[in-house]
């Protein structure tokens, strides 16, 4: 796990060479002032600031119109209610970003922990055939992402193989 110095490199790399390609390609003014609110958003969201950073989202999410990089901001929006434990809403969001960019593991991989999550839930309150439905729904979206990025998601691959999920998928 990278420590918090290292996300603090990362992000002003980021913000570094996005600033530099802003610069180097020409864009329009809505694409620039949307960038800018995504830039502002991701930075609130690291500092915890989740309220701000949503705003920013909302605001990228009105001008941005090119959709791999609207799939990102819906993203990070599900990142926010996922981490805000409100499920629904990140599912929503991370389903739309799926539409738009199918090649998205992390969105993917996030709906199947949410629905591993609400397995394990259905598990303690003894709703056995409902558990076993979320896992079977946690499973479709880990083997699609595992599909995608098949170097990631370790933990998720030794569930699957535990759990006989895998083998059914092949």
């Amino acid at each position: 796990m990278m420590s918090q110095k290292n996300d603090n490199f990362i992000d002003k790399t980021f913000t570094v060479l996005a600033d530099i390609i802003l610069q180097l390609f020409p864009t329009s003014k809505e694409e620039k002032e949307a960038f800018s609110y995504y830039k502002t958003g991701m930075s609130a969201q690291a500092d915890g600031e989740y309220a701000e950073a949503l705003d920013n989202y909302y605001e990228a999410l009105k001008l941005e119109e090119d959709p791999y990089d609207r799939s990102f901001i819906l993203y990070n929006i599900g990142l926010i209610y996922g981490s805000n434990g409100e499920y629904i809403h990140a599912l929503e969001y991370y389903h739309k970003a799926i539409e738009l960019n199918f090649y998205l593991p992390q969105a993917l991989n996030n709906i199947a922990v949410i629905y591993h999550y609400q397995g394990i839930k259905a598990v303690e309150n003894n709703y056995l055939e409902l558990s076993r439905y979320m896992f079977d729904k946690a499973a479709q979206y880990w083997l699609q992402a595992i599909q995608i990025a098949p170097d990631n998601y370790i933990e998720a691959q030794n569930w699957l193989k535990t759990t006989g999920r895998l083998s059914r998928s092949i």
